[in-house]
């Protein structure tokens, strides 16, 4: 009866264990992982809009512009109208130009001109020497002519008339040589541009422009 009861020391039988399946790679191995096709293309596709919008703003801010002539004011001055033996004027214009450059590199205009036309007639020209504008900055300057024996017959008459009432209206065409700055280089640069202005004789005022570029 001894030999059939359970030995309380003796060990346990263990369950029997199974291999892994051979399916199931061991934790140690590098698992690589592919990434999908469409993802690729959408970093690509993300990549490509962000190149061409930066090169697209650096050519934006690098590449040159014409510079900007502004007409800020006239004066008329020392007007005689002569009327004999045909009518004619001799007057004095003074005309300041505001040059206005928009690049991040400097500006050197070498000359600058400006017709003076009237009802379709040139009375002469405004010449002013060179100057230097500023990189993104801007320059005043003046120039003053005498305009001799003006006898744009029959127009001459509308021009007294017209001095008398104290407004006149000008065409004027402005234009520019200079060179543009660039590190050590310097490049050729022309501006020319077309205005409309109306001159207020009384308090030597523009009461009106409208410009274009030519």
């Amino acid at each position: 009866m001894a030999s059939e009861q359970e030995d309380p020391e003796a060990t346990p039988s263990l369950p029997d264990y199974k291999p892994l399946p051979s399916s199931i790679h061991n934790l140690n191995d590098t698992v690589l992982i592919s990434s999908h096709p469409s993802s690729i293309r959408r970093r690509r596709f993300i990549i490509s809009i962000f190149l061409i919008f930066f090169v697209s703003f650096l050519i934006y801010i690098f590449w040159p512009s014409d510079p900007r002539i502004k007409i800020e004011r006239v004066k008329i001055s020392h007007v005689h109208v002569h009327r004999r033996p045909v009518p004619y004027i001799d007057m004095t214009m003074l005309v300041t130009l505001k040059v206005s450059n928009a690049d991040v590199y400097s500006f050197d205009f070498t000359d600058l001109d400006v017709a003076i036309d009237y009802r379709g007639k040139t009375l002469g020209h405004v010449s002013s020497d060179g100057g230097h504008v500023t990189a993104m900055g801007s320059s005043y300057l003046e120039a003053e002519t005498e305009l001799d024996g003006v006898s744009v017959f029959p127009d001459v008459i509308h021009l007294i008339h017209d001095l008398a009432k104290g407004s006149v209206e000008f065409d004027t065409v402005t234009e520019t040589n200079g060179k543009l700055g660039v590190l050590f280089f310097r490049f050729p640069l022309k501006a020319k541009v077309a205005c409309g202005i109306l001159v207020n004789t009384v308090n030597q005022t523009i009461s009106r422009q409208s410009c274009r570029p030519v």
